[in-house]
């Protein structure tokens, strides 16, 4: 598909060098100290979370040439302060060389020089060049689905360490089974597999347009009959014939990524935008909305699948061109922020929803991704948000 990821006005700069504007930005120092009040907080936190995740501060990213759906990702990628201290323990390369294509030491490093404070913004253009030392384009349009996907292998392929590897599938990785029965001799065979992202259509089996995130899950876990030309070839029948093709859900990470099928292909073999709305809740509870038939696991799993939503990854324009930002909730925080290149601001939940999308607004901001994290992962004590907000009014 060729969604765009890039702003239009943006100019394709061929060179990763820093603008005077961006760089006199980067060497402003911040103001002198934080005021007691914010330091007894952070205090405070510090002592629930720890300094690492205390660090998390809301940065931008600068725009370094249609960069906006990298800039979004890394945000998303960034903010989780779980996948972050899998960053901290990584092994640093040995050599320069080492150093400059290790995706998540680069990554690392962009992480530190984010929380050092002394800038709204920071440029990524070292990151970005390690990626293109592993056939990664710049300067060209992204789909955040296929974006992401890159950015993962290529962290989990350069990881060295098992312990964190495991970590890291840990905290992504969702396990479904898939079923194939045969509808003439009941033969059935199934198979275990796993995936990144959860691709859910905008479409039911008719066609007929989703209204709810809790519609687009039981369509993706619902039976689909496979008659006609979709007929696959039985081995104890020993010719083709109906099949019914079935998954069910096995295991949710601590992070849950779901993927809007927001693109599709028209008869015309043209890429074609849904921009209709669509809501999506910021509790999920995956027990509510899946029936038991939709479910191969135990109590003890299903008993952990309550989610609250973390991020949206949002697309604004056509299949052809646009622009992508992220909406991320501070763990730490417990705010809302948009990450909009360079541009961060605090905002709430209406500001998010507006995401939902309108069929009559095409180029509005509509959803494409959304994050949700286990809420046991986020609240590790019980009561644990009640106590933030009673730390500072402004929580």
């Amino acid at each position: 598909m060729g969604q765009g990821s890039g702003r239009q006005e943006r100019s394709k700069n061929q060179d990763l060098a820093t603008s005077d504007t961006m760089q006199a930005e980067e060497n402003v120092q911040s103001d002198n100290g934080e005021t007691r009040e914010t330091k007894t907080r952070d205090e405070r936190l510090r002592l629930v979370f720890g300094m690492a995740d205390l660090k998390n501060k809301a940065i931008g990213l600068y725009n370094i040439g249609q960069t906006c759906c990298l800039n979004s990702l890394l945000q998303v990628f960034l903010m989780n302060t779980h996948f972050t201290g899998i960053l901290r323990r990584i092994t640093v390369p040995p050599s320069a060389s080492q150093k400059s294509r290790s995706v998540p030491y680069q990554m690392l490093l962009l992480l530190e020089k984010m929380q050092s404070g002394k800038q709204k913004a920071v440029c990524p253009k070292a990151l970005a060049y390690c990626l293109s030392l592993h056939r990664v384009k710049l300067f060209v349009q992204y789909d955040a689905v296929q974006l992401l996907l890159t950015l993962w292998n290529l962290i989990k392929g350069q990881l060295t360490n098992p312990e964190l590897i495991e970590k890291l599938c840990d905290l992504y990785t969702i396990w479904v089974q898939e079923y194939m029965v045969c509808q003439e001799c009941s033969f059935e065979t199934k198979r275990n597999s796993n995936m990144i992202t959860l691709p859910l259509s905008m479409l039911d089996s008719s066609c007929h347009l989703l209204k709810t995130l809790e519609e687009c899950l039981q369509c993706f876990f619902c039976p689909e009959e496979l008659t006609g030309q979709n007929m696959c070839f039985c081995e104890h029948c020993g010719k083709k014939t109906p099949f019914t093709q079935s998954m069910k859900l096995a295991h949710l990470p601590q992070t849950v990524i779901l993927h809007l099928k927001r693109f599709c292909f028209r008869k015309s073999a043209s890429t074609h935008k849904l921009c209709h709305y669509l809501s999506f809740p910021q509790d999920l509870d995956f027990n509510a909305v899946l029936t038991e038939e939709q479910c191969q696991t135990d109590a003890s799993e299903k008993a952990s699948w309550q989610y609250e939503l973390f991020a949206v990854v949002a697309h604004s324009g056509s299949a052809d061109c646009g622009h992508y930002c992220a909406y991320i909730r501070s763990i730490t925080e417990c705010k809302w922020y948009c990450f909009d290149d360079s541009e961060v601001c605090q905002v709430l939940w209406d500001d998010v929803k507006c995401t939902y999308g309108h069929s009559e607004f095409h180029w509005g901001q509509t959803a494409y991704l959304l994050v949700y994290m286990k809420k046991d992962l986020q609240e590790p004590y019980p009561g644990l948000s009640e106590n933030l907000r009673k730390l500072s009014p402004s929580f």
